[in-house]
């Protein structure tokens, strides 16, 4: 298993449908956008927006190369972080708005940093909760995990070298300061991943609609790795054949499919422990 350095947010490879995932589809990505986050930033991540830019401002294993910020959002910066461990350069809106595309929700602050570097999977304790994302590539969604990940305390997200995000611009923003509190863990390949972390002990929990299991009887466990299928095509038959238990959240209602980070959100919750 390796970790790879952060780059601009790759291609989108989800294809519509429903088959075995609980999941709709979400947002595109402004690929205008991130074309240019691609060509302003080189070989660096871009955070953009008031919760990614002051969480990685705060974080000093986060090296920053690049800070640009308005003039209400420098006041705010300096009220409420104080001194800043790098010196900003002072601009207008529309010199971030050109960085990077008139869609992005920037509030005044855009910053180019060094990617975070990923732990290895046998750096981990034995008392964690993982998340491992199979193939789910639309960067809002693995963006919401991670803003989700954070703040139920889990330890790290495995994902794969390839048919995944990139832990910059849209990923970010959606992740509102969540990537300097969980780190990405990537892997060539998440069933040899899963197999591992079953010889170490790691229940390995994958959701889909078609289980018999109803979340609520499984209870929180420690270690545990809870995995969520992509967009529209659910758990890979492998992945799923690693998996020890799989389990579907008990809808009651006429729709019974809803956003991977809102399902995220939910198993997370459910698996935690009370008191």
């Amino acid at each position: 298993m390796t970790t790879r350095r952060d780059g601009p947010p790759g291609p989108r490879t989800n294809k519509p449908g429903f088959s075995r995932s609980p999941f709709r589809r979400g947002p595109q990505q402004n690929q205008r956008g991130a074309a240019s986050v691609a060509a302003a930033a080189g070989d660096h991540v871009v955070l953009y927006g008031w919760h990614p830019v002051a969480q990685a401002l705060a974080n000093e294993g986060r090296k920053l190369h690049r800070l640009l910020a308005t003039e209400n959002a420098m006041i705010r910066l300096t009220e409420e972080i104080g001194t800043l461990r790098i010196d900003p350069e002072l601009v207008r809106p529309s010199a971030i708005n050109a960085l990077l595309g008139p869609d992005a929700v920037h509030q005044g602050l855009y910053l180019e940093a060094d990617p975070l570097p990923g732990p290895d999977l046998d750096e981990l304790g034995d008392d964690v909760l993982l998340l491992a994302l199979d193939q789910i590539t639309d960067p809002h969604n693995v963006g919401a995990i991670v803003r989700t990940a954070a703040a139920f305390g889990v330890a790290g997200i495995i994902t794969t070298a390839r048919h995944s995000p990139n832990a910059t611009g849209v990923l970010a923003k959606s992740a509102s300061g969540g990537l300097e509190h969980v780190p990405l863990i990537v892997v060539r390949n998440l069933s040899d991943a899963l197999v591992d972390l079953g010889k170490r002990g790691f229940t390995r929990i994958g959701l889909d609609s078609d289980a018999e299991t109803v979340l609520d009887t499984i209870g929180p466990k420690r270690p545990a790795v809870i995995v969520l299928g992509a967009e529209g095509k659910g758990l890979r038959q492998r992945t799923r054949d690693n998996c020890d238990v799989l389990a579907r959240i008990p809808f009651s209602g006429e729709i019974r499919s809803i956003n991977v980070s809102n399902a995220a959100a939910i198993t997370l919750y459910a698996l935690s422990p009370r008191g």
